[in-house]
């Protein structure tokens, strides 16, 4: 692999110019050009940052060595395959596909072609700014609530997928254990997909994860309350409020930290680092996000999704 690594990405939206810039700022990267079979709206972030628009994904795979894949999250799939069947590594937005079909599919051309493959739960690197993954204990219950006002992204999926999947993934990291069972309940309101869900998982270890997301709110809310056998760690992400009276030294001041300032970037330059062989994996795995998806439609499941 050359020491510049040569980037494209696949998705002209909003999450795809996010990750177009990203590249763009990021040393060792060259950005080479940004797919969207809408040629319009390609050839607006292209040139935004001037490099190359392409509506054919086959023609900018084969002037790069690795794709970003951050278009609607029903073509994530189909994007990555194309990429894995190139042998391009690939960073996959969240969620990884809408299917765990899909999902395994990825990971079985992941590894016959012996490429990383990195997903887009951001939210893992200030989880590890906060020193959360260092803490000796295993929770005994998370509570997270994520909400937000209507917009018109994303609305492909569910608030399942879109926004909750976060925090599912979240709680899958503070546990080896797996869940046994869900209870959900749901709302749909603007969308033929669910745009307000309450949810509950019981682990095999007696860890209880609660997770409530709405992307129909009238404000944002972002928290998370995390107990411990010693004590209590509650997060207001807006409020950027942080109290914890477990005995175990965290960082409060997590936000400014330079993963707190900037997750995404920290979480594409993990990935980078795997494709370079200097770090044994992305921050999270193709495996890692597939176990994210398989409790995120289970929810959807009880939810009435």
């Amino acid at each position: 692999m050359t020491t510049i690594l040569k980037a494209g990405v696949a998705g002209a939206g909003v999450f795809g110019g996010y990750h177009a810039k990203k590249y763009a700022e990021l040393d060792g990267v060259e950005l080479v050009g940004v797919f969207d079979p809408d040629g319009a709206r390609a050839k607006a972030l292209a040139d935004s940052l001037g490099v190359e628009a392409f509506t054919d994904l086959g023609d900018l795979l084969a002037r790069i060595d690795v794709l970003t894949v951050a278009s609607p999250a029903s073509t994530h799939a189909a994007n990555a395959l194309a990429a894995l069947a190139a042998g391009k590594p690939v960073y996959i937005e969240k969620p990884i596909a809408t299917s765990l079909e899909d999902a395994d599919k990825i990971l079985i051309a992941a590894s016959k072609h012996g490429v990383p493959v990195g997903c887009g739960h951001q939210e893992r690197v200030v989880f590890q700014a906060m020193g959360l993954f260092d803490v000796p204990e295993t929770p005994l219950r998370l509570e997270a609530v994520r909400k937000g006002p209507a917009s018109e992204r994303s609305l492909d999926v569910s608030v399942v997928l879109d926004l909750m999947i976060h925090d599912i993934d979240l709680a899958l990291a503070l546990t080896p254990a797996e869940p046994l069972t869900v209870e959900a309940e749901g709302a749909f309101i603007n969308n033929d997909t669910l745009d307000a869900v309450k949810a509950e998982a019981t682990f095999g270890d007696g860890f209880t994860a609660v997770f409530e997301a709405s992307r129909v709110a009238e404000g944002r809310e972002r928290t998370m309350r995390i107990v411990y056998p010693s004590g209590v760690v509650e997060i207001d992400f807006v409020a950027r409020t942080f109290v914890n009276t477990t005995p175990f030294q965290l960082n409060e001041d997590f936000a400014d930290t330079p993963a707190g300032k900037d997750p995404l970037g920290a979480s594409v330059s993990g990935f980078l680092d795997a494709v370079r062989g200097l770090a044994p994996k992305p921050v999270v795995e193709a495996a890692e996000a597939a176990r994210a998806l398989d409790l995120a439609l289970a929810v959807e499941q009880a939810a009435g999704g």
